[in-house]
């Protein structure tokens, strides 16, 4: 991970993120702290499986919490998208058509893209040609099926 590099994230995005590194550093690590002396205290760790599976689930933690430490330190919260140009930009929800039918999309940092909710990262190939655009403008992408053709209904 680029120790430099700018993590955009939306207000609610960066709230998810310090939830779950307080729920890590505060809950889980301790807990899992306690299973691995309770099983160290059992005797013979190399038969040990308690304190095996205890150890690697700490070694997940722990390197998640230091993932999230650095993004924590490189995020940057996006801004509310409402401008008077009404471009594309981070945070913007885009009205899109294409062949007819209407599609809805949020651009957000890579960290929140979720395809599946028409999140889409700022970095994804119909993101990069977003940015910038407004209403009216057509934008072209490559797509697994050939080129698609976007016109862009609304932007909020």
């Amino acid at each position: 991970m680029d120790k430099n590099k700018k993590i955009y994230l939306t207000k609610e995005g960066l709230a998810e993120l310090k939830k779950e590194y307080d729920e890590l550093v505060n809950k889980k690590r301790p807990d899992v702290l306690t299973r691995v002396t309770q099983a160290r205290n059992m005797g013979d760790l190399s038969e040990n499986a308690e304190y095996v599976s205890a150890r690697e689930e700490l070694t997940f933690i722990d390197g998640r919490i230091d993932e999230l430490e650095i993004l924590l330190k490189q995020a940057v919260v996006i801004r509310d998208s409402k401008t008077s140009n009404h471009a594309v930009k981070l945070g913007s929800t885009v009205t899109l058509k294409v062949d007819g039918n209407e599609e809805v999309f949020t651009l957000v940092g890579e960290w929140e893209a979720d395809p599946i909710n028409k999140k889409i990262s700022h970095e994804s190939p119909l993101g990069k040609v977003l940015i910038g655009k407004k209403v009216g403008e057509k934008v072209q992408v490559e797509a697994p099926a050939g080129k698609l053709i976007y016109t862009i209904a609304s932007v909020k």
